[in-house]
This record gives C-alpha cells, sequence and structure tokens, in this order.
C-alpha cells in the first residue's frame, strides 16, 4: 500500500478537500459531482469538478474528480485528476468499482473515507466466463475494511430503487450521513432542490441513505433461517384450472415420498419444468429423476439424486426459438422492463427485439420428419439459409411484432413432436445413461458426469460451442476410467471448459491427461 500524500494546505491552513466519484453510464455520477460542487459553494468553499471518461461497455467507470477548499480570498490550485495516495472520499457506485478504486491505489487506510453501494454489476470479464464468473463481494468487502480509514456500504441501489430515484441521491444521502464532509442535512437538500427535476423521488432516496448511514433507519427483519422443503404442497392458496391443480398436486406428492435431502432440489426443478412446458413434461422429469433416487442411499449423502434433480431440469429446459419467444412476451417480463427502465405508469414503452435466425433454428422449429428432411439435403438447406440467416428487428410494442412473437412461444404445445426436442431427448438419454451406468463401479465420477451437464447452455452458435466443450470433457472418460482420481480429472477439466471460452485451457488439460495414460500404459 502506498504511504498516503500529506493534504495540501490552503493559507490559513485550510486543508484542499479531495474527493472521487466511480460511476458508469446511467448512474447519474456527473449529476451527483454537481451537487457536491454545489454543497461546497454554498457553504463557503471554492470548488472545482472534472471528469475522466472511462471505457463502456462495464470495463471501466468514469471518474467525477471534485476538490474544494474553503474562500480565503486566495485561489488554490487544484488537480484535474486524482493521484495514488491523495483522496480523501471515494464514492463508488457500485461494489467492485470500490475494489478497482483500491487496487488503483486512490484508497488509503491513514486517510480515505470509502462509501460505495454494496449492489452488483458484473462486469464484461465476469460475463464472457462461461461458468459463474463473478467476483466474491464478500472479500472486496473484507479488503475495503482493511484498506480505508472508514468503510460505508449499504446497498444505495435498493434505496434509489424503492423511491423511484436514481443512485446519485441515495449516495449523497450517504455521503451526507457520513459526516465526512462538514456541511449540514440542510445544504445538501437545497442542492437537490435547485435541480428542479425528480426533487421529491431524490430528496426521499436521499433521506432513507443519510438515515441507514447514521444508522437511524428502522431495523430490517432478518432473512428467514434456510430450511428444507417438508411438504412440496404447501400450505398456501393456489388458483387455476382444477385439472392442473390436480395434476400439480400428484406431482407435489411424489417430491413428499423422496428422501428429505433431495426435495428442495426436486421442487424447484419440477417448478422449472412444468413453467417451462406442462404438467405431462413435469411426471416425464420426475420419471428420470427416479432413477437416480433407486441407485442412491443416505451414506452418499444423495449427492448423485441432488444432482441429477437440478441438471435433468435444466437440460429438460433447452433454449429454443419457442423458448426465447415465449418469455420476451410474457406480462412478468414486461413489467420487469419498465421498472428497469423507470417508466411511469401509462406512458409509453417501445421495446425492439433483435433475432438473427440459422437454418439450424428454423429446422428444429419444424416436425421432426420435415426438419431431418431438410438437414438431410444440404443444397436445399443453403438455399432457405440464404432467405432466413439475417438479422431481423421486431417491435414487441406493436400488435404485429408481439403477436408473431406470441404465434411462435404458442409453438410450445407441440414442442415434443418437433425436430429440435427430439435431438435434444437423444442427448439427454445418453448423458444419463452414461452417468447412471458408472455408479456401480465409481459413484463420484457418476456424479461428475451428470455435474458436466453445466458446460451447456445458450442459444444458437452458443449452444453449439457449449456442446462441444461438453463433448470433449466427456472424451476423457476412456483415458481416466479405472483410475483412483477419475471424478477429480473429470472435475478439473469441466471447470477449465467453464472458466476458459475458447477452450485452450481445456485442450492443454486434455494433452496432459493424454500423456499421464500413455507413461501410465508403459
Amino acid at each position: 500500500m502506498l504511504d498516503a500524500v500529506p493534504p495540501f494546505r490552503a493559507e490559513g491552513d485550510e486543508r484542499v478537500i479531495k474527493l472521487a466519484v466511480l460511476a458508469v453510464g446511467g448512474q447519474g455520477g456527473g449529476v451527483l459531482a454537481d451537487w457536491i460542487t454545489d454543497v461546497a459553494e454554498r457553504n463557503g468553499y471554492v470548488a472545482q469538478s472534472t471528469s475522466v471518461a472511462g471505457v463502456a461497455q462495464r470495463t471501466g467507470a468514469t471518474i467525477y474528480y471534485v476538490e474544494m477548499a474553503r474562500d480565503t480570498g486566495r485561489l488554490p490550485v487544484f488537480a484535474l485528476s486524482p493521484s495514488q495516495g491523495d483522496v480523501d472520499i471515494l464514492i463508488a457506485a457500485e461494489l467492485m468499482e470500490a475494489g478497482r478504486a483500491i487496487i488503483r491505489g486512490f484508497v488509503t487506510p491513514e486517510r480515505t473515507t470509502l462509501i460505495t453501494s454494496s449492489h452488483r454489476i458484473a462486469a464484461v470479464s465476469e460475463k464472457i466466463e462461461p461458468g459463474d464468473g463473478r467476483a466474491s463481494s464478500s472479500k472486496v468487502h473484507a479488503t475495503a475494511e482493511a484498506a480505508s480509514k472508514r468503510f460505508v456500504a449499504f446497498d444505495m441501489e435498493k434505496i434509489a430503487a424503492d423511491n423511484g430515484s436514481m443512485i446519485s441521491a441515495s449516495l449523497l444521502g450517504a455521503l451526507a450521513g457520513s459526516d465526512a464532509l462538514p456541511f449540514t442535512r440542510e445544504s445538501y437538500e437545497q442542492a437537490i432542490g435547485a435541480g428542479g427535476r425528480g426533487v421529491k423521488a431524490s430528496l426521499a432516496a436521499f433521506g432513507a441513505a443519510f438515515d441507514r448511514a447514521r444508522g437511524t433507519a428502522a431495523s430490517a427483519p432478518k432473512a428467514a433461517e434456510p430450511r428444507i422443503v417438508e411438504s412440496a404442497l404447501g400450505t398456501g392458496q393456489v388458483s387455476g384450472p382444477q385439472n392442473l391443480l390436480q395434476g400439480w398436486q400428484a406431482l407435489a406428492a411424489r417430491i413428499d415420498a423422496m428422501p428429505v435431502a433431495v426435495r428442495d432440489m426436486a421442487l424447484r426443478g419440477l417448478r422449472k419444468v412444468v413453467d417451462y412446458q406442462d404438467i405431462a413434461y413435469g411426471r416425464d422429469y420426475l420419471d428420470r429423476l427416479d432413477k437416480a433416487v433407486a441407485l442412491d442411499g443416505p451414506d452418499r449423502g444423495y449427492g448423485l439424486s441432488i444432482a441429477a434433480a437440478k441438471h435433468l431440469a435444466n437440460a429438460l429446459c433447452y433454449d429454443d426459438m419457442i423458448r426465447v419467444a415465449d418469455l420476451k412476451t410474457r406480462s412478468t417480463r414486461d413489467k420487469r422492463v419498465r421498472r428497469e427502465v423507470g417508466v411511469k405508469d401509462g406512458s409509453i414503452l417501445q421495446v425492439t427485439e433483435y433475432f438473427h435466425p440459422r437454418i439450424e433454428e428454423f429446422c428444429g422449429t419444424l416436425p421432426a420428419g420435415l426438419g431431418s428432411y431438410i438437414e438431410g439435403r444440404p443444397k436445399l438447406a443453403a438455399f432457405l439459409d440464404r432467405r432466413i440467416n439475417h438479422g431481423r428487428r421486431i417491435r414487441t410494442d406493436s400488435f404485429a411484432g408481439f403477436a408473431a412473437l406470441w404465434f411462435i412461444g404458442g409453438l410450445r404445445r407441440w414442442r415434443r413432436r418437433l425436430l429440435r426436442h427430439k435431438v435434444e431427448m437423444a442427448h439427454l438419454d445418453r448423458w444419463y445413461a452414461l452417468a447412471l451406468g458408472y455408479v456401480p463401479v465409481d459413484y463420484a465420477l457418476a456424479v461428475e458426469i451428470l455435474n458436466c451437464r453445466r458446460l451447456i447452455k445458450g442459444y444458437s452458435d452458443t449452444h453449439i460451442r457449449a456442446q462441444s466443450k461438453f463433448d470433449r470433457v466427456l472424451s476423457a472418460l476412456d483415458l481416466v476410467k479405472g483410475r483412483t482420481d477419475a471424478a477429480d480429472w473429470i472435475r478439473r477439466l469441466r471447470e477449465m471448459a467453464l472458466k476458459d471460452e475458447k477452450g485452450d485451457m481445456l485442450d492443454g488439460a486434455l494433452k496432459t491427461v493424454a500423456t499421464l495414460n500413455d507413461n501410465a500404459a508403459r
């Protein structure tokens, strides 16, 4: 950690206060910097605000930098950007931006008050990793506690959303509540009021964050302790057609008959599968799951059954054109988009969806026989692909656009007859039979084979690349089966495939396995 640079002293022993704000587009970093500058000037300070633009697409935040000093009649020399070890207050609009500020040396334990929202926005580097690429929030919290003189963190994004405002207002409230600056609450509120737009919502968010930073907000209710699902039937009132309710209750009763350790994951999987298709599909899911449960036991913690409950549901709920269209025309999605964009009730929201179907997706939505007929004739498939394979923008706020997607989503009632379903179920059956076949000889390896289903995800080209990785990982089975560490090798290969989008790490690991196998054969 760099030593803190002694703060500049103006005439009259009045030091310059140095404050940096890190925010990305849409978080109101510029507005926040203007508010802070206004507050300083209202309190007899001279202030300067600058900004250094970051890079778009969440690879870097814009740095808004404010320096202020009491007006003594002599203007101090202000810097244009923050320096390492020379920041008194750092405000980050998102947790990982606070971490980046620490790495860049802007935060020092002898000097810096670090204020950040604890919510997360995934960075590009986290999104592109095929597996779970999220960085650890707890590590950033621990590092921030140690690296700063004072650390203020809570979910300021939620406070802003709850009050219909932007996070800039709650960040300002946290700054005021922290007493890091020698200004009154009233002067902050006056700066907000001078803006003239969204004043009421901004003041509400400011006040809630101010109270939270001061520790005077009402205590949030404690989260319920996690518990094992004792009954899949539940106690709440459920409404719907009687035949569907009876079908669901029959499936839920089957889950209640399963081992306690399996019920929670099985219920989650069942809900996903039924929502994806129908009650009969849920019955098919449980029929498959029963095969794993029959081979499992409490001495092994039902690890096989839990893995099967999770990955069978994901395999049955594959992404296709029907699923995409169904999700994009649901009323819940419209409500979510309106909430995220901040559209008020009664306002018109225009939504444009982008689609780029290929001949493979088109054939997948055809009856199995017809789709296979087209794919089996390359010239015909190429002819149709030239007319299908181009981008389309569909306005789902228009009747025609919404009706087109609604029609495609409605094809799910015939999904079992379509080519894509036939292909997916054949692949699922091979994978599941392969995993269960290893249970008598290597239980741990069987579980890892089930877990390899994590590799398959996405739609179109993404799905093809994911399935290629899946096949390459399982191709190592012939090399490692019979070894005591076979399960560990499959797990390592899977994790490497998840971390590396291009697959270079996986290729290197496969070569290592092949070399070890050759050496063992000698």
